[in-house]
């Protein structure tokens, strides 16, 4: 099976870190959120990447083009204009990266590489978002509901304090609440290609007509995860990840 991951967006709630380089090359622990979650699909056995670029896509295939070198020790004799790898440590992925456009949606980014999806359904996400989701779970739920789509749902943590209140007294507070016990999308799809039927074209977003007549003809399952998931909107969130990837409490690490 095939992961797609949308990542051409601009990123413009995070612009401290992306006015170099895409979103998804944002690093967490040293290496682009991207490698972590192509990492978290890896662990699952799916090693056939797919990545739709737009904003500063070159940085991503340049990352690519080099691999080898960002992840292993080497040597440059510059006398004899030689390149030594001494300890390979490279992944075992195909990664295939589509220019799909600077301004284009993620629905239209979808349909922009329709030719390279096969006839088979397909594992999609954002280039932006982590989580410790079961794909197997999530790939196996899919097949079992035998609809067009399914997306994962989950409920973010509150981004304030909540107060219980006994008057004016606080009879309890709890720093940063789980929310409001409202699911949304988070991403970690399992799709069908005949979802990219539903697309009209560049400035479609997936995640409205696309999405709603899905949902209205019955074709879109949601994959209740109850763990952990955060995406990388703000660099709040990017230092939330830092940190927590550096207490060694990242709970997206479902990789060995």
């Amino acid at each position: 099976m095939k992961a797609v991951i949308l990542a051409g967006g601009l990123g413009t709630r995070i612009a401290e870190e992306t006015s170099l380089r895409p979103k998804p090359m944002v690093e967490i622990g040293g290496r682009p959120i991207l490698w972590h979650i192509m990492k978290i699909y890896s662990a699952y056995g799916i090693n056939d990447f797919i990545v739709c670029l737009g904003y500063k896509g070159y940085v991503i295939k340049e990352y690519f083009a080099n691999y080898s070198l960002h992840m292993s020790d080497v040597t440059f004799d510059m006398a004899k204009n030689e390149t030594v790898i001494h300890q390979n440590n490279a992944e075992p992925w195909r990664v295939t990266l589509v220019d799909t456009g600077d301004a284009t949606m993620t629905g239209g980014r979808l349909k922009r590489i329709r030719k390279y999806l096969g006839d088979d359904d397909f594992c999609c996400t954002y280039g932006d978002g982590v989580g410790d989701v079961n794909i197997s779970e999530l790939i196996a739920f899919h097949r079992a509901q035998g609809r067009l789509a399914t997306l994962t749902g989950v409920q973010p943590p509150g981004r304030f304090g909540a107060l219980n209140l006994d008057g004016p007294i606080v009879t309890s507070f709890e720093e940063k609440p789980h929310g409001d016990g409202g699911w949304i999308n988070g991403g970690f799809f399992v799709l069908s290609p005949a979802v990219t039927d539903y697309v009209e074209g560049d400035s479609t977003v997936w995640e409205r007509e696309p999405m709603e007549r899905l949902a209205r003809d019955g074709q879109l399952s949601a994959y209740l995860h109850h763990g952990f998931w955060q995406p990388m909107d703000t660099l709040r969130d990017k230092q939330h990840l830092e940190a927590l990837w550096q207490s060694g409490n990242a709970a997206w690490k479902v990789w060995t």
